[in-house]
């Protein structure tokens, strides 16, 4: 079901604040779009004639493509990889592909087009610490994703709205769309809210209830729910109510011509003998205070000091975690990276002896699985790692396992690697097997693709031609 012409005229013709008013914007909201839309316009040198011949040009060409719009708040794209992986699949698959994400340094350029799919960026505030910073965080990213949404509905209509979590608010855009339109609700399940709640948080109270019930209602909302193994699938049958055959597993595998193996590049040692690799998050969850521990124990209570430790990645945690390198005496013996690009991280990984992902045991983490852990693998490095159900699932021989948040045996465990180079070469020829026979991103391409089809989006697309062609 779609919008009559002349509702579409009202909001793209000179009527767009009252198009907008009548959608239930507030008047200043609306003013303050409909005034941004037409400067916009003018500002190309495109009349509001020229930009509605183009819109309906492009609503012809994809009357025979479903349209997907994919929603991501917490990274920018195609830096998340899931998701850049999910849409080049859905682009190479006979789908258009609209993108709604965050900039961040490095990405930020408002709208770019790139392989064929359009990605529209927007800005927020600094990344939220604290309840009220989520608040503000969470707030503008509804604020940008609802005004995105309506600007690529306008130029050409989407068939679904694929959510990526976290947040769980983005069900809040895409239901207007559903109720009114009729598109498909996807639910790409990333995270587990309520247990990031906690693990962030530490306390359940009004909050820790309200994230939970839009969890639940982000459920009952989706068509189709893609979970990013058996843990998270069980939760949307059970936690979240869905009929087991609309919950699919795609999990997040990286693709093999990224993650490329090359020769070590001695100076990422920092004139030492050993490097311990890292990439991810730096925040609290991501357990980075064990390693630094671990750290310390290593270099002042052993008196190795021939071990460096490489760690790549950023986030809110990144400043504390270089504090706290002071005051453990080892900030002489890590680098902090920050965020890199690709052939930095690529020479960092593949000069490291061991490769560590030092998640925290809770009860976000233990079900969840964790992409530094699989692109480890597909270098062929051996993995130290907590003992967490799905890293265990995953990494399986490939990794030696220390008792959760235990930063002396995590010290123990890397220690034991790098003193074993048969052992660290078997474990990282068996990590890189298991991943080339069963996860890479091409092992799940055609599970995404399963998904979409249950949607039965190619019959309602045709029978939505045929009637307007009548």
């Amino acid at each position: 079901m779609f919008a009559t012409d002349a509702f579409h005229q009202a909001l793209t013709g000179t009527g767009h604040r009252a198009g907008l008013e009548h959608l239930g914007f507030p008047g200043g909201i609306a003013a303050s779009v409909s005034d941004w839309m037409t400067t916009k316009a003018l500002r190309r040198g495109e009349s509001l004639t020229d930009r509605s011949s183009q819109r309906s040009a492009l609503q012809t060409s994809a009357a025979s493509r479903p349209h997907v719009l994919m929603i991501v708040e917490n990274l920018p794209v195609p830096f998340d990889r899931r998701v850049w992986h999910e849409a080049t699949t859905l682009r190479a698959n006979g789908f258009d592909v609209s993108i709604i994400c965050p900039t961040t340094p490095g990405y930020e350029e408002r709208f770019e087009e790139i392989e064929g799919i359009r990605i529209h960026r927007h800005p927020l505030p600094l990344e939220a610490r604290g309840a009220l910073g989520y608040a503000a965080e969470y707030g503008a990213a509804f604020f940008w994703q609802t005004v995105l949404a309506w600007r690529i509905w306008l130029r050409s209509r989407f068939d679904v709205v694929h959510a990526c979590n976290p947040p769980d608010t983005i069900f809040l855009v895409a239901g207007v769309f559903k109720l009114l339109f009729g598109t498909r609700f996807v639910f790409d399940h990333h995270d587990l809210n309520p247990e990031l709640f906690d693990a962030k948080f530490g306390r359940r109270g009004l909050l820790y209830r309200l994230v939970v019930l839009l969890e639940r209602l982000t459920f009952r909302l989706a068509d189709i729910s893609i979970a990013t193994n058996e843990s998270y699938r069980r939760i949307a049958i059970e936690r979240g109510g869905m009929d087991p055959a609309r919950v699919f597993v795609v999990r997040s595998g990286p693709k093999l011509e990224r993650m490329r193996i090359m020769p070590p590049v001695e100076a990422r040692r920092m004139g030492r003998r050993f490097l311990i690799g890292y990439v991810g998050v730096m925040g609290r969850q991501e357990g980075l205070h064990y390693l630094l521990e671990a750290a310390r124990h290593i270099v002042h209570d052993l008196g190795r000091e021939d071990v460096h430790f490489g760690l790549v990645g950023s986030g809110p945690e990144l400043e504390a975690l270089k504090a706290q390198a002071q005051e453990l005496g080892v900030a002489d013996y890590v680098t902090f990276a920050g965020r890199v690009p690709d052939q930095d991280l690529l020479e960092i990984l593949n000069t490291a002896d061991v490769c560590v992902n030092s998640d925290e045991f809770n009860a976000m983490n233990d079900k969840s699985t964790m992409n530094k852990i699989m692109e480890y693998m597909a270098l062929a490095k051996p993995i130290v790692q907590f003992d967490l159900t799905e890293g265990r699932f995953t990494a399986q021989d490939a990794s030696l396992y220390a008792r959760p948040n235990d930063p002396i045996d995590l010290a123990r465990k890397i220690l034991e690697l790098l003193d074993d180079p048969e052992r660290r070469e078997r474990m990282g020829q068996a990590g890189r097997r298991r991943l080339v026979e069963a996860l890479t991103w091409e092992h799940e391409e055609a599970k995404l693709l399963a998904a979409y089809r249950s949607l039965s989006l190619e019959g309602d697309r045709g029978a939505e031609t045929s009637a307007s062609r009548a």
